[in-house]
């Protein structure tokens, strides 16, 4: 389990016959579960400076792959007693989304992320959403969109400085949203808007 809040931007060192080599000032135990742009990889070997994850062909054919290269977002798993900030992510990608836009607002930068139309129903107005591993909030809604408002802090210290448009990015929606959606559609062929789920909620109290 992870909170969304990037400890560092690590290097990429090698990506070889499926291992994944980073340095990093973090250094895992062989076994400790870390997000590596969000999804959850497991260490595999350590050495002074570095350590390896290993990427199934599955995780390849989930992740944004391009991003791991030069530089990555890591975050180790939470322990027991840790200080909870972000929101709660699984390390577990859904999607590939696409930056379709970006807009300069002065003191803060305007991202719309493109996804698969199917996980838009988990995309909640105001909710929490991870984007290459970033716990975020949603300000804005669109057909196969979503907007998201960044701050310049965030950007210098996280890879939002290196993307453009056309960037690819790992998409993980809300646990909380997917098993609420899924709790509640009662015919998996009809679709369910959340003013349904609100209605179902409200005969409850």
């Amino acid at each position: 389990m992870f909170t969304g809040l990037i400890r560092e931007l690590a290097q990429v060192v090698s990506f070889t016959n499926n291992i994944l080599t980073i340095r990093s000032s973090y250094s895992p135990k062989i076994g400790d579960s870390i997000a590596i742009n969000g999804a959850c990889l497991t260490a595999i070997s350590t050495t002074s400076d570095t350590f390896s994850v290993e990427l199934s062909p599955e995780s390849q054919s989930t992740l944004a792959m391009e991003n791991y290269r030069d530089m990555v977002h890591i975050e180790p798993a939470m322990m027991m007693g840790d200080r909870f900030e972000g929101h709660v992510v699984q390390g577990h990608v859904d999607c590939v989304g696409t930056i379709s836009s970006i807009k300069n607002n002065g003191n803060s930068t305007d991202f719309f992320v493109n996804i698969p139309k199917k996980y838009m129903r988990f995309v909640i107005d105001k909710g929490s959403i991870t984007v290459d591993g970033i716990s975020l909030t949603i300000n804005e809604i669109l057909d196969d969109s979503f907007r998201l408002t960044i701050i310049p802090h965030t950007i210098q210290n996280t890879l939002f400085k290196n993307y453009n448009i056309g960037t690819k990015v790992n998409i993980e929606t809300d646990m909380f949203a997917r098993y609420v959606y899924n709790i509640f559609k009662k015919d998996k062929t009809d679709e369910l808007s959340w003013d349904k789920v609100d209605n179902i909620m409200a005969n409850y109290f």
